[in-house]
């Protein structure tokens, strides 16, 4: 199961430091000149979660195995993408096959470093990138309504559903609104990801200050977190030089670096994490002598789909779900001890995976 998240923003804010930093390596160029990414790179990270080292430890576990998450660095859009400027539609439609933004935002001043506007105004910055994707929203869906409300008027259920919904989305569109406000009804959000709208995706602002700003931020961030907290989107704080500089450290050398400038883990951690989170996602475990393992699934999936994960026969000979919450697992001391303590569980086709399960299912071949 694929999960993507694009990291985005204006040229020379450290998006492909960034990626770089994320993925160990240095598949982006990262210069200080705008479209050094020519095409968007893929890497694929893993998710920390010191849960499953501890399960692993418990276990007595010979391998571990995190998840993982996609990030794609998208190159730097600048105003009037929407009508081709710089490199254009080509990178929106970059943007339109992940399921989450990264919006990397410059909060930090170096003259060595230019900014493609002249200024260092981060939330002029994250406007600039909203309206050009709000601008290629317009586009798409008012070239759509017309032959939409042709069908509609003709009887097609889905296609008045949908009219219904595109007219939602344009209204707000028009306002200077992104369409995730639209907040569809459940019984309309597969219509709702088919329109494929760039401002309908879940954004987390990745704030790129300064060294010294590493653990607390600055004024620029501040501001950020202000407006994200308004719409309802996420923040984080990451120096995107200290992290290119601790990724291609030795483990062994990470920790005192990290302690050295103040930091009591990579930033890259929390911004894995909140991508997680905003993919609205959540971790199960599979643990044994031979491994332990983390897998993904969306809230809310029940226990044959999560199974569906490892393989599909889980999913279609599935009968039960063994079932231990993390924090029973580890007081118990393992699964023998959640056994006596009464802690473990047989889950049926209902059941909706907690984030934390550790479980093994029962399938008939």
């Amino acid at each position: 199961m694929g999960f993507k998240c694009g990291i985005v923003g204006l040229p020379n804010v450290g998006k492909s430091t960034l990626f770089n930093a994320l993925t160990q390596t240095a598949a982006a160029q990262a210069a200080n000149y705008p479209f050094c990414t020519i095409e968007p790179n893929v890497g694929d990270v893993a998710v920390p979660d010191a849960r499953l080292e501890t399960l692993a430890a418990v276990a007595g576990s010979k391998e571990i195995i995190p998840t993982r998450l996609t990030f794609v660095d998208i190159a730097g859009l600048v105003r009037g993408a929407s009508k081709g400027e710089g490199l254009g539609n080509q990178f929106l439609a970059n943007i339109r096959e992940c399921d989450a933004i990264a919006h990397v935002v410059r909060c930090f001043e170096d003259s060595d470093v230019t900014h493609v506007e002249g200024k260092i105004a981060p939330l002029d910055d994250i406007e600039t990138i909203e309206t050009e994707l709000m601008l290629a929203d317009l586009e798409s869906l008012e070239k759509r309504a017309t032959a939409l409300e042709k069908k509609a008027k003709g009887g097609d259920k889905e296609a008045r559903e949908t009219f219904d919904l595109v007219q939602r989305c344009l209204a707000l569109l028009r306002e200077g609104k992104p369409a995730r406000l639209a907040e569809p009804k459940p019984e309309e959000e597969k219509l709702f990801r088919g329109l494929g709208l760039l401002s309908s995706k879940p954004v987390l602002y990745v704030c790129n200050v300064e060294e010294a700003s590493a653990d607390k931020g600055n004024a620029y961030s501040a501001a950020v977190a202000s407006r994200a907290a308004e719409e309802g989107a996420a923040s984080v704080i990451v120096s995107a030089k200290i992290e290119s500089e601790i990724a291609v450290l030795p483990p062994d050398e990470q920790k005192d670096y990290l302690e050295a400038v103040g930091l009591a883990e990579p930033g890259l951690n929390r911004v894995i994490r909140a991508g997680y989170g905003l993919l609205g996602l959540l971790t199960y475990f599979t643990v044994g002598p031979k491994e332990a393992r983390a897998w993904t699934v969306a809230a809310g999936t029940k226990a044959p789909q999560a199974a569906g994960v490892i393989h599909t026969d889980f999913e279609k000979g599935f009968i039960r779900a063994e079932t231990i919450a993390y924090e029973d697992y580890v007081a118990c001391k393992g699964e023998a001890g959640a056994r006596e303590a009464g802690k473990f569980r047989l889950e049926g086709k209902d059941y909706v995976v907690a984030d934390g399960d550790v479980l093994h299912f029962r399938f008939a071949t």
